[in-house]
């Protein structure tokens, strides 16, 4: 961190200047001779600074020319890092031209080679091909004089064409009723599959229409069954019934002849309707319990009598 040349000269005075005038000095000398003698320091701090600022100016200008030195040999090193960067940069560039021309030669060779190769086989496959029809023509040529022969005993073909496009159209006339049989009789065992495939589906729809009906029987029968168990119980029920319905006759009647009596006791006309059998057992049961706390009043009074 750089120090400002004032508060420098500054700390420089301070050192040299003494910090404090001994007392005895003082006690000893006149005021005019430490006013030289303040005047000494002072000429004396001054030429020491003005030795310590030459000092300071000279080593400051050789850091400076030193500074610049090093400036100077930075950008020769910069530009030499940049001059060889770009030839770096550059020997890459036709390194990668000259493996871009080998590739792109060598790959054109190994396409004029494999050019070459094809041709070569396609060559080999031509004389292949001329050797094949050189036999067939070879091998063709007693046909060639029998069909000669065949116009000279035909006059309606004037030409070899003509009597090969006739026999042409009767083979492919041929062909085309064998294939037209062998569709036909394809067709037939299709249609034969068909019917097979329908008996027998025909045969597991009965088998399984047998099937339902036995199940069916099962079932009817079950519920035969049930129908029987639930007549019984049916019967049962109506018996038990009228059973309950003659023994609640019985209890109505009852009832009702109770409530009578219980009327004709009281000497009051019957008030409740006939069918009325509960209000009619409420007033049974009222009259009952009147009875019975007169019956508990008349023992309570009979010792007291006595």
């Amino acid at each position: 961190m750089a120090v400002p040349w004032e508060e420098y000269f500054r700390l420089a005075l301070q050192e040299k200047l003494p910090t404090k005038i001994p007392e005895q000095n003082a006690d000893q000398f006149p005021p005019v001779l430490h006013l030289l003698e303040k005047r000494q320091e002072l000429a004396d701090a001054d030429q020491d600074l003005r030795a310590q600022k030459e000092v300071f100016q000279t080593t400051m200008a050789a850091l400076k020319q030193r500074w610049e030195q090093l400036e100077q040999k930075e950008r020769e090193l910069k530009g030499s890092f940049v001059r060889f960067d770009k030839f770096l940069q550059d020997s890459e560039a036709r390194r990668s031209r000259a493996l871009r021309r080998a590739a792109e030669e060598r790959h054109r060779a190994g396409r004029q080679e494999a050019e070459a190769l094809r041709l070569r086989i396609q060559l080999q496959e031509l004389q292949r091909e001329r050797a094949r029809l050189q036999r067939r023509r070879e091998r063709l040529e007693p046909c060639a004089r029998l069909l000669g022969h065949v116009l000279e005993q035909l006059p309606e073909f004037q030409e070899v064409p003509e009597l090969v496009a006739r026999f042409s159209g009767l083979a492919d006339m041929r062909e085309a009723l064998r294939l037209t049989a062998r569709r036909r009789l394809a067709e037939l065992e299709e249609a034969r599959a068909r019917l097979q495939r329908l008996r027998d589906a025909r045969q597991d729809e009965l088998l399984r229409q047998g099937q339902r009906r036995a199940q069916l029987l099962e079932r009817l029968e079950a519920a035969r069954e049930r129908t029987l168990h639930w007549e019984s119980k049916w019967v049962q029920i109506q018996n038990t019934a009228a059973e309950k319905t003659l023994l609640l006759g019985r209890i109505r009647m009852s009832a009702l002849n109770l409530f009578q009596l219980v009327c004709q006791h009281q000497r009051q006309p019957p008030a409740l309707d006939v069918e009325d059998t509960e209000g009619q057992l409420e007033q049974v049961k009222l009259f009952i319990l009147d009875l019975s706390s007169m019956l508990a009043s008349l023992r309570q009074t009979e010792p007291v009598a006595s």
